[in-house]
């Protein structure tokens, strides 16, 4: 008899199969603008006026790390959570009413950046229905209002979306006081309660100063106190992400390999810390940003350093669950094992490739936390491509590879074509290997990130090894190559949906333990007291860094007024015209 997700959990089952293919949609949209982008700056093909690619960036890594990202994160979650706890959500109503916040959110948000593509965007508000800001809307750049309602509807949703989490697990505990949290379900609580406490950040930048200051309540702003906020938000979000994806190596490659996790009290431990370290250290990003003293940011630095210890902790136990199963299915030797693994499953392969990928992002990210070195990088394209081993392979992989499991799981359809998902995975890690190599050299002699036109005027980038076009040619050979992947992904997701029913699916579990939550000390199942510790080492962190840059530059800024962004296609004409003018 089958045993699949959509047979315990039909009502749930509809809701994760929607945020799913809310998703998957925000994938596809964005990764063709990532093409779109990439072919652009390397001056392959131009598809846009240099004008429109900050409307295209824009819309990239809002609808990437944000949409994408957190739709697959609510639907997985909502899964571990009542696969975990054996029961369903305490009403499918709300559950569909948070699912709802989150896509009227995505659509406004959306809306208003695309359009940036028009000539005349039509006023609304009294205000060009606009938002070329970027992904990190800083200020003086100033978006539509709907921009910003859009962003607090989907954080809203999300929150939502933990409520009811928190409300499934609360109806467990009344009926198994007595039980530990099951890990899955432990894994969920923690990550919604680090959601909590660092979107505080952003909704306070966003409701106080923001928003009003785009509907004309306010007059002027002050830069770095929202750009010190969005940061407070914007690396813990980079967890967020990840933290899903560390729940399906922990709980699902184990299983996959053929045996059991090696510890669940490590896994909890991993989760407590990721709780407890990814929110107090920000201002990592703000290394080059004058208004705060070094002593803050080498606090930061400090506290980004101490982060390095839960995925080291994940690397141990992940790779000893994987060499433990190897060896069931028989494996032998030091490396030799590695052969016994399920290389040829594409749900295994990708998310082992995803992890391979965060290991190699986990050393670029430790130049990026260290003060010194930083100041090398920092704005290049290195950093874009740290940012695509993480969000872009270490989440995104891990998270296509999961799907390859989970549609049919909430379907009850066999995937269509396991051949094709195998070559999709590898060619993505193939093409991202290509891409993010050349972003990283290049971040190593300057060139800079967030530009149509990388290349200054009478000026040549020299790298230590190879050419810029040697460069340039990786990146736009990478982007064709993850395109092609994500079209490979995009069509077995369409075809399964039309698939026929089927009995051969893999039953709704995940891996058991060698070392289970009865060996793990009662006091990893104190929420409370974490969150509380959480919260003191925010107030640690920030508290005189945002008094002091209050006192300097006041609380709403000297006087700064909202910029939309204009460029003028024609940069020679521009060019000609302060020659004339230059004495």
């Amino acid at each position: 008899m089958r045993n699949a997700y959509i047979d315990q959990f039909p009502a749930e089952a509809k809701v994760i199969k929607a945020a799913f293919w809310s998703s998957f949609l925000a994938l596809a949209i964005g990764g063709l603008l990532g093409l779109v982008q990439a072919l652009h700056r390397t001056d392959v093909v131009r598809f846009i006026d240099s004008a429109d690619y900050y409307t295209v960036l824009t819309a990239h890594g809002v609808l990437l790390a944000i949409t994408f990202t957190i739709f697959f994160l609510v639907g997985i979650f909502t899964w571990a959570v009542t696969t975990s706890l054996e029961r369903g959500v305490v009403d499918t109503r709300f559950t569909w009413s948070w699912y709802v916040m989150m896509v009227v959110g995505s659509v406004l948000t959306a809306v208003t950046i695309f359009t940036g593509f028009l000539e005349d965007a039509p006023e609304i508000l009294g205000a060009p229905l606009n938002a070329d800001v970027l992904f990190t809307f800083y200020a003086p750049l100033q978006a539509h209002p709907f921009f910003y309602v859009g962003l607090v509807l989907f954080v809203v949703g999300s929150w939502l979306a933990g409520v009811d989490w928190f409300r499934t697990w609360w109806a467990w505990r009344s009926e198994n006081p007595d039980e530990r949290i099951p890990l899955p379900t432990f894994m969920v609580l923690t990550t919604t309660l680090f959601w909590y406490v660092c979107t505080f950040g952003v909704a306070l930048s966003i409701l106080v100063f923001l928003l009003p200051w785009s509907l004309g309540i306010v007059d002027s702003v002050n830069p770095l106190l929202t750009r010190t906020l969005f940061w407070y938000f914007g690396h813990a979000v980079v967890y967020f992400w990840l933290m899903p994806a560390y729940m399906m190596w922990y709980i699902m490659l184990p299983k996959l390999s053929g045996g059991k996790l090696f510890s669940d009290p490590l896994a909890r431990v991993v989760f407590v810390l990721f709780l407890l370290l990814s929110t107090p250290l920000g201002i990592h990003h703000q290394y080059l940003d004058p208004g705060i003293a070094e002593g803050y940011k080498f606090i930061a630095m400090t506290n980004t350093m101490f982060l390095l210890l839960p995925s080291l902790l994940t690397a141990f136990t992940v790779v000893a669950s994987m060499e433990h199963g190897a060896r069931q299915r028989g494996g032998e030797g030091y490396l030799g094992w590695l052969r016994a693994l399920p290389w040829r499953d594409p749900v295994f392969t990708g998310m082992a490739l995803a992890g391979l990928m965060f290991a190699a992002a986990g050393f670029s990210g430790m130049i990026n936390a260290g003060m010194n070195i930083n100041y090398l990088v920092h704005n290049t394209w290195w950093v874009v491509g740290h940012f695509h081993l993480t969000v872009g392979t270490a989440v995104a992989l891990t998270f296509m590879a999961a799907a390859y499991w989970f549609i049919p799981q909430v379907t009850g359809k066999a995937l269509w074509n396991r051949s094709v998902a195998l070559g999709q995975v590898l060619l993505w890690f193939i093409g991202m290997t290509f891409m993010s190599n050349a972003m990283h050299r290049s971040g190593l002699f300057g060139m800079p990130r967030r530009t149509a036109e990388p290349q200054y005027s009478g000026f040549e980038f020299e790298p230590a090894a190879g050419t810029v076009g040697e460069i340039n040619a990786q990146v736009a050979l990478g982007a064709v190559i993850l395109t092609v992947s994500l079209a490979l992904f995009l069509l077995n997701m369409v075809l399964t949906s039309f698939n026929g029913s089927s009995d051969a699916i893999p039953d709704n579990t995940y891996a058991g333990t060698l070392s289970g939550p009865e060996d793990a000390p009662e006091i990893l199942d104190n929420l409370k007291l974490w969150t509380a510790i959480a919260i003191v080492l925010v107030i640690f962190a920030y508290t005189l860094p945002l008094a002091s840059i209050i006192e300097n530059g006041g609380l709403f800024g000297p006087g700064i007024e909202g910029r939309q962004l204009t460029l003028v296609p024609d940069t020679t004409a521009v060019l000609e015209t302060v020659r004339e003018v230059m004495p």
